[in-house]
C-alpha cells in the first residue's frame, strides 16, 4: 500500500517525463547557443554606445564651463588661458581633452562684425561674445568589428558677455 505522499511523487515525476518528448531534450540548449553570440554583440554595442555618449557629454560640459567663465566680465572675456583652464578642469575625466577659446564682437543692429573698439558700431551697441571649442579622441572599451577603433568627439559653446 502506498502512502498519499509517495503516490503524488510518482505522478509528478511521470508528468515531468512526459512533458518533453525524447527527441527534443537538447533543443533549448542549441537555441541558446545560436542566439547567445547575437545577444553578446548587442550587449557590447550598448556598452560602447553608452561610454561614447558619456564622454560626449563630458566634452560638451567642458566647453560650457569654459564659456561660462569667460562670459562673466569683459576682463574674463579676454582671459583666453583662463577659459581654457576652466574647460580642462571640468573635463578632468577625459584624458585627451583639448580646449581652444576665443572672443569676438558684433554690432547689435546686425550690421556685421566689430573689432571690439569704441566707435565700430555707430548708432548700435557692441556685443561681445566668447566661444570655447573642446575636442577629445577616445578609444571605446570594446572595439566592435566594422566600427573605428577611435572616435573624435567635439564640443562647442558660445555665450554673450555680461554687459
Amino acid at each position: 500500500m502506498h502512502t498519499p505522499n509517495q503516490s503524488m511523487r510518482r505522478h509528478v515525476g511521470q508528468r515531468a517525463a512526459l512533458a518533453v518528448p525524447a527527441g527534443e531534450r537538447g533543443q533549448s540548449l542549441v537555441e541558446l547557443a545560436v542566439v547567445m553570440p547575437f545577444l553578446l554583440l548587442l550587449f557590447l554595442g550598448i556598452v560602447e554606445f553608452g561610454y561614447l555618449f558619456y564622454v560626449g557629454i563630458e566634452v560638451s560640459n567642458a566647453a560650457q564651463a569654459g564659456v561660462m567663465y569667460g562670459a562673466q566680465t569683459h576682463a574674463s572675456a579676454s582671459d583666453t588661458p583662463g577659459m581654457q583652464a576652466a574647460a580642462l578642469a571640468e573635463g578632468v575625466n577625459v584624458a585627451s581633452l583639448s580646449a581652444a577659446a576665443s572672443h569676438f564682437c558684433s554690432c547689435s543692429g546686425g550690421s556685421g562684425t566689430s573689432t571690439c573698439t569704441y566707435g565700430d558700431c555707430p548708432g548700435y551697441r557692441i556685443l561681445e561674445f566668447v566661444q570655447v571649442n573642446t575636442q577629445a579622441t577616445v578609444a571605446p572599451p570594446v572595439t566592435l568589428p566594422g566600427l573605428p577603433s577611435t572616435f573624435t568627439l567635439y564640443g562647442k559653446s558660445v555665450m554673450r558677455v555680461e554687459q
